[in-house]
């Protein structure tokens, strides 16, 4: 053995693959944040703009609710609980997929070490459904301002 040759001698460090490992764990899981809440937005924005055209198809219906007096509070309400009954309705069948492909993954991975108890914390499941309220009751406010600025005579004479 020559002792300059730095290569005739080797060791590997386990706190080093650990850490490349670890790494490795924290993007993936960085990324799946990042789908997740790209999804929630791209979902946000979907329900805004079918809440939009509600409202376009909805004119005259609107106009005669606030020719009969209802107040611009009782729309607001009616479109905000529209817009939280669609972002409802699609976050249930949503978790429902979730807990779909978990127990799918669970039959598949069988008893194996690799998938041990896959998941789902109730705290983030908890984060999950508050955000996914509070992006309904926002999906559901421009559309209601929208509504608001309808007036009731215009509204009547529209097609």
């Amino acid at each position: 053995m020559d002792p300059t040759d730095e290569n005739a001698f080797g060791s590997w460090n386990m706190q080093d693959m650990y850490g490349k490992m670890s790494g490795l764990f924290l993007a993936i899981s960085g990324l799946s944040w990042s789908v997740g809440l790209l999804t929630l937005i791209a979902g946000a924005i979907g329900i805004g703009n079918i809440m939009l055209v509600n409202i376009k198809e909805r004119t005259k219906e609107i106009g005669i609710r606030r020719s009969i007096g209802a107040t611009p509070r009782d729309i607001t309400k009616q479109i905000v609980a529209e817009a939280l009954s669609l972002t409802f309705i699609a976050g249930y069948f949503g978790l429902l997929a979730g807990v779909g492909v978990l127990e799918g993954t669970r039959a598949v991975a069988g008893d194996g070490d690799f998938f041990k108890n896959p998941g789902v914390d109730i705290k983030v499941a908890l984060v999950a459904f508050a955000v996914l309220i509070v992006s309904g009751l926002l999906a559901g406010l421009l559309p209601a301002r929208r509504a608001l600025a309808i007036k009731a005579v215009d509204a009547l004479r529209a097609e």
